[in-house]
């Protein structure tokens, strides 16, 4: 899909299909307006016959509207036309024209959504925003079909232009909705992927692929039988109970002028199945846990769009992969494992993995990447998904700056974060009898202590970690699958960098 803008007014343009808004008030956008003073009236006929109430998101397709020479018309409705709409608004909006066009069978639309105005966001937003609605239209996942659903006759994904109608300067900014939803789309592709497909193999292949197709990232695995000569106790604990071996997966973007300035660092979690371990998780519902390596895809779908955005910073995307199965060689509740740090962790239980895998990671990282900040990026607690729900991703940091940062950027690409209490309080609840800490911390503050966990290894440490367990899939009905965040919180974030 190429993405370019126009100036042209919606009577003159040229394209199989236009876009144009109109407000629950029956109120015109100037592209509306100009398309109805050529129609004698016909969209203010339609909106004054119950046709259309111009509510948030409603579509109409019209075709053939008298004294335009477009084929198709797609009206959108804009929602009050008593305040500026909210964010959330807007993106609805954008969808829902975005899935009107491609239901249109249209090769070509100019979208004229300038007009609508949002709160507290430019132009230079709503372009990029819309470029990201218009590529999400087209996702599907349908690579273990047999017959694919791309051959059906109700699917089209022949859109070929898009135009944003207005300002002639916003090129950049639909290029920039466009590198992150196809990120998006990575990440979503290899959440979606089954587990006997998406394997830390699989994952280190990808990687393997993003450098030898862009040219721009340098990738290194360290396979589990290095890790594990290393003294990284902590993750092989995890992954030795399985016969996919683990591996550290380290992605390099060296795009800053200076090769030695400090990269920033990503790190995702990829547990590409958990079945707990040892303490098993009911049956119910575990076909979800391919899901728990979605940290891991938001790293990798990050890097393809850096790729093509470019930016002028050093970026390191690391994965920290493994399978987290049953096995009599599996690790075992009581047991006690040393992290490549040197700290003793006592195992009370093996499905509080991610922690495991992560923090002898970020020892990694610290000592031998140096990097100035870590964003860690993970599936990590059923507790954060019960305090936020599926709308916020949980963020933790002592870093007010880094804090600052990420709220920025998930306020900007609407990717939310809430932030939970990283408190000093809570991390006696980690202690233990046998060895330095504990892994899990009891039945309160689940997602603060796994937090806190992570914080005994980040000392003096640029850090942050984001616990997207409620957010990086949904579950069950038509809508199962993963959502690909938080790539566009994350892109944002290291743009502004």
């Amino acid at each position: 899909m190429q993405f370019s803008t126009t100036q042209e007014s919606a009577t003159e343009l040229a394209a199989s299909c236009i876009v144009v808004s109109i407000n629950d008030k029956g109120q015109l956008s100037n592209a509306a307006e100009s398309i109805n003073t050529a129609a004698d009236d016909y969209l203010t006929d339609i909106f004054d016959s119950g046709d259309f109430s111009g509510k948030t998101g409603e579509t109409l397709m019209l075709v053939k509207v008298p004294g335009i020479t477009t084929q198709r018309l797609i009206l959108v409705g804009s929602g009050s036309a008593e305040k500026d709409i909210s964010p959330k608004d807007f993106i609805k909006i954008a969808e829902s024209a975005a899935a009107a066009i491609k239901k249109s069978g249209a090769l070509q639309a100019a979208l004229y959504l300038e007009d609508i105005a949002v709160a507290n966001k430019d132009n230079a937003w709503k372009a990029e925003q819309t470029a990201i609605a218009c590529e999400n239209a087209l996702y599907l996942f349908d690579q273990t079909k047999s017959k694919p659903a791309r051959e059906a006759e109700d699917y089209s994904d022949s859109i070929e232009n898009i135009v944003w109608a207005g300002e002639a300067d916003l090129q950049s900014a639909l290029e920039k909705g466009q590198a992150i939803a196809r990120g998006v789309s990575v990440a979503k592709d290899l959440g979606n992927m089954p587990p006997n497909i998406c394997t830390p193999t699989y994952l280190a292949e990808q990687a393997i692929a993003l450098a030898a197709e862009t040219g721009l990232v340098e990738t290194t695995i360290i396979d589990e039988a290095e890790l594990e000569a290393m003294g990284a106790g902590a993750f092989v604990s995890v992954s030795k109970g399985s016969t996919e071996p683990g591996k550290f997966i380290i992605m390099k973007y060296q795009g800053a002028d200076d090769a030695n300035e400090a990269p920033h660092l990503i790190l995702g979690k990829g547990i590409t199945f958990d079945t707990g371990g040892i303490s098993l998780k009911p049956g119910a519902g575990m076909d979800e846990m391919k899901f728990d390596m979605c940290g891991a895809a938001s790293v990798l779908g990050t890097m393809v769009a850096l790729t093509e955005l470019k930016p002028k910073i050093n970026i390191i995307g690391m994965i920290t992969t493994a399978e987290n199965m049953p096995a009599g060689n599996a690790s075992k509740p009581g047991d006690v494992v040393t992290t490549l740090s040197g700290k003793t962790v006592e195992i009370l239980n093996t499905d509080a993995e991610g922690r495991l895998v992560l923090c002898d990671a970020l020892t990694y990282a610290i000592d031998n990447l140096k990097p100035a900040s870590i964003v860690d990026i993970a599936t990590l607690t059923g507790a954060c998904m019960m305090a936020l729900g599926t709308v916020n991703s949980g963020l933790f940091t002592e870093d007010e700056s880094l804090a600052a940062e990420l709220q920025q950027a998930a306020t900007h690409s609407h990717d939310k974060v809430w932030r939970l209490p990283l408190e000093d309080d809570y991390q006696e609840q980690l202690d233990s009898n046998f060895a330095d800490i504990a892994n899990i911390g009891g039945r309160l503050a689940g997602s603060t202590t796994a937090a806190c966990f992570l914080a005994r290894f980040t000392e003096g440490q640029s850090w942050a970690h984001l616990d997207i367990a409620g957010t990086a899939w949904h579950s069950g009905g038509k809508n199962k699958g993963s959502t690909g965040r938080p790539v566009p919180l994350l892109v944002n974030y290291l743009l502004n960098k």
